[in-house]
């Protein structure tokens, strides 16, 4: 073998003997070292992920909330329902009355009806807005109150960070805590007080 080979060979087995932990080392190095990634059926991970959407969507809390908000929108569509139909015989009243009263009384009443359109139209449009408003303030009541539990489940797995799962661009399933959180926050939360938005 030439001498240049010889004498890499030898770096190279001298670097590899400096890189292996001595013998009388190891079981205190396995004592010391960081957990591994699973233990006893628990992740621990420096890292875990949340679905916040569904952890608000499949608790018991975001289901009230949920059920709430689809009746007032279905009340509000009916409400928009008769308001139509009520509009549209006044409209075709004061269109029956065309040319039977002076013009500057037909423009009157027009007039009328058409501001009173305009506000049913606004009034109805707040509604939704409000119906809107109320599903992301108690998404936000939600969360606050969810922090202390994962707080716990953060601490529980010896994680440093929870990150929301849509901005990972892949992950191990198993670092997800999405189900575990629903189930701790149920068993806490519930449904939510009734008066609670």
């Amino acid at each position: 073998m030439p001498v240049r080979a010889r004498a890499t060979c030898a770096a190279l087995a001298a670097a590899l003997l400096l890189a292996l932990p001595a013998p009388g080392l190891r079981a205190q190095e396995a004592e010391t070292r960081a957990p591994e990634p699973f233990a006893a059926g628990r992740v621990q991970s420096p890292i875990l992920t949340i679905e916040s959407d569904r952890l608000f969507a499949e608790s018991a809390f975001g289901r009230r909330i949920a059920r709430e908000i689809e009746a007032e929108r279905t009340a509000i569509t009916e409400e928009n329902d008769r308001i139509t139909e009520e509009l549209t015989a006044e409209e075709q009243r004061l269109t029956d009355l065309r040319g039977t009263i002076p013009a500057d009384e037909f423009q009157a009443l027009a007039d009328a009806f058409d501001t009173k359109v305009q506000n049913l139209r606004n009034e109805q449009e707040e509604k939704a807005r409000a119906i809107g408003t109320r599903g992301e303030e108690a998404r936000r009541r939600f969360l606050n109150a969810a922090q202390p539990v994962i707080g716990e489940i953060m601490r529980e797995t010896g994680a440093a960070l929870i990150v929301e799962r849509r901005i990972v661009f892949i992950s191990a399933d198993v670092i997800d805590i999405t189900d575990s959180a629903i189930q701790r926050i149920d068993a806490s939360l519930g449904e939510g007080s009734a008066d609670q938005p």
